[in-house]
């Protein structure tokens, strides 16, 4: 039986700080207020993920990452590339503006971007706006592709659990490079 979402009690663990977990269109991600250092601190340490990896910011709509993505810097023709992969399973490395924190880019000078149209990320941002997403696992395990999954370990740690059923891709999203198209995870 699918899990029906809570969203409005996983906006509310968000706006206090916390840490939740969703289903994405592959996997379970973890997510928190991007803008809110503390949570994203929390999180990593949950995951055991160092801050210099960056993490992938989940969207609803592209109006959501307004001031985020610097499409200026890409050449002619590649935002409209990347407008129109979305929504979709689509993560792109975009520049990034001095608006995104260093704990979210990590080592990088861009920012890993998606506007998900899987219901339960949808739904969750656009009830709070953009959150990060990163696998629900531990880091070095395998990550959770049903809730089921979820690791008990992890899952003691979070604020909130939303939602059931992960979308129909066999792999995480892919991620490509927003500059050339050029894919860097497959």
């Amino acid at each position: 039986m699918a899990a029906t979402p809570d969203i409005a009690g996983t906006v509310a663990a968000l706006r206090a700080g916390g840490v939740v977990a969703y289903p994405t269109e592959a996997v379970w991600g973890l997510g928190c207020d991007p803008f809110d250092r503390a949570a994203v601190e929390r999180l990593l340490a949950i995951k055991q993920r160092p801050v210099d990896k960056g993490l992938i910011l989940a969207a609803a709509t592209p109006a959501q990452l307004v001031g985020l993505a610097d499409w200026d810097a890409l050449p002619p023709g590649r935002r409209d590339a990347v407008l129109a992969s979305w929504p979709g399973p689509n993560t792109w490395i975009v520049p990034a503006t001095a608006r995104v924190p260093r704990w979210i880019t990590g080592g990088h000078e861009g920012v890993a971007l998606r506007v998900s149209a899987h219901p339960v990320v949808a739904a969750l941002c656009d009830a709070f706006g953009p959150v990060t997403s990163t696998s629900a696992n531990l880091a070095g395990e395998p990550p959770a592709r049903s809730r089921a999954e979820l690791d008990p370990r992890l899952v003691e740690l979070l604020d909130a659990v939303c939602g059931g059923e992960t979308g129909a891709l066999a792999s995480p999203t892919r991620i490509r490079d927003a500059r050339d198209g050029s894919v860097l995870r497959p």
